[in-house]
């Protein structure tokens, strides 16, 4: 026989569970037009040097846009060769790094720009005797592959 206590506990089950769909179900609001002062974003200090992290978000026509700026310090690596489904790009603005692209390590100053394609393994590293600045925008897609198991 089912009991008022049996059904009150159902009740309070069923409404936690709905309540955590629902709130597992809300999107990050879609990023708008905006423009972002480097002095008002914080610095993050790394092991390697130190990171600002400008925005991540939805937009109207990706599932998520991030950018970041990593300053590394002379001889360090930002961490090992690796690889994510994510496409990215990397634009240089201070300093000399080598980047590993297609298996080949590629030495890069001030301008330019690394494409580091869904699923294939790259590093970055700085080679200069000065800190090297880049600027990162990572970006995924409904179209995002799944990420390929590591060797």
């Amino acid at each position: 026989m089912i009991t008022r206590r049996d059904l009150v506990v159902a009740f309070i089950a069923i409404s936690a569970t709905l309540c955590m769909v629902a709130v597992a179900d809300q999107k990050a609001p879609i990023m708008q037009s905006a423009a972002f002062d480097w002095n008002s974003i914080p610095v993050k200090q790394t092991v390697v040097g130190s990171t600002r992290s400008f925005f991540r978000a939805p937009t109207a026509t990706l599932d998520e846009l991030e950018l970041h700026v990593t300053t590394l310090n002379p001889g360090q690596a930002s961490h090992p060769p690796h690889q994510h489904p994510n496409e990215e790009l990397v634009i240089v603005r201070e300093g000399t790094v080598e980047a590993l692209v297609q298996g080949e390590w590629k030495r890069l100053g001030p301008g330019s720009v690394i494409f580091n394609a869904s699923n294939q393994l790259h590093g970055l590293k700085n080679v200069g005797d000065t800190p090297a600045i880049y600027h990162v925008i990572n970006w995924t897609s409904a179209t995002t592959p799944k990420a390929k198991p590591q060797s």
